[in-house]
């Protein structure tokens, strides 16, 4: 017994504290306050269901990662069976904003077909700029595949999905990480460059703006970062495929189509979806939410087998 308390003792001091930052009440993306924004617009929207279903199980508040005292926590949800294929969500708000709770409902439904889906938190740009979100959602991949045995998951099928600025992070950092086999990029950004995403993301009305605070500057200041963070700059034979999905607010997708033509040429499969006359931000409601789940249900079918 002694031995045993030793080892439990020196467990708890190799553990370190888990620590997050308060509440930022200036962070409100998320699905209540976007829904006040859209509904004169969108009268008949409805907020996604975030009830959980039958045959759906919560492991809530695993912790994924720590930077020192600070943890970064997921949340998992599975139906039931073994080595169940697995989609890690990225939430969006601008790369500053933002929670992984809205990736509930969508995960929710993805699990009613069959997948296990987890929600991640990650270091915003108030905390640490880029690349850290990024490295943030790769060390959640490998969290999933080291854990997988424990939670009865698939080490060999996961794939990443993610909106908005969750979106652009899940695209990147599948591309280039280690164990993604597919992407989900729901009205997110593949090419900080294109002209199209200068025009919002680099208005020098906004001082700065979303993009601009990740990176620490403007295109001009941080011509490199802006560069190094576009998707479509790593586009390869063997990357994984992308389904894209898009409201119809084409600015927070600048850069798919020349992305897909790349990929095209590089032989890799991508498809495309777009919600026409639909807000940004999409992906939070019904009826829009079950079109998304039903074509990534279908990509996923065909790319994560």
């Amino acid at each position: 017994m002694p031995v045993l308390s030793a080892v439990l003792a020196a467990a708890l001091v190799a553990t370190p504290p888990c620590v997050e930052p308060p509440p930022d009440p200036a962070n409100t993306y998320d699905a209540a306050h976007t829904y006040t924004k859209l509904v004169r617009d969108y009268p008949a929207i409805r907020i996604a269901s975030d009830a959980l279903p039958f045959g759906v199980s919560k492991t809530a508040d695993l912790v994924y990662a720590h930077y020192g005292t600070r943890c970064l926590k997921l949340d998992l949800y599975r139906p039931q069976g073994s080595r169940l294929p697995v989609v890690v969500f990225v939430h969006g708000g601008g790369w500053k904003a933002g929670f992984r709770s809205e990736f509930v409902p969508m995960a929710l439904r993805l699990a009613q077909h069959g997948y296990a889906a987890v929600t991640v938190s990650y270091r915003l740009s108030g905390e640490a700029r880029y690349p850290a979100a990024v490295q943030d959602v790769q060390a959640a991949v490998r969290w999933v595949r080291e854990h997988a045995g424990e939670y009865g998951l698939d080490p060999q099928r996961i794939a990443l999905a993610g909106g908005s600025a969750g979106g652009q992070i899940a695209s990147l950092a599948g591309v280039t990480g280690d164990g993604v086999k597919a992407i989900i990029n729901i009205d997110g950004l593949s090419d900080f460059t294109s002209a199209l995403a200068l025009k919002h993301e680099d208005d020098p009305a906004k001082n700065p703006s979303s993009a601009g605070a990740w990176f620490g500057g403007r295109y001009a200041e941080q011509t490199a970062l802006w560069r190094e963070a576009s998707p479509i700059r790593y586009v390869r034979p063997g990357m994984p495929p992308i389904l894209f999905i898009g409201s119809g607010q084409p600015r927070f997708s600048a850069g798919r189509e020349e992305m897909m033509a790349k990929m095209a040429e590089a032989g890799v499969a991508s498809d495309k979806l777009v919600l026409p006359g639909t807000p940004h931000s999409f992906w939070l409601f019904d009826p829009w939410l079950q079109t998304t789940v039903e074509a990534s249900v279908a990509f996923l079918h065909q790319n994560l087998p």
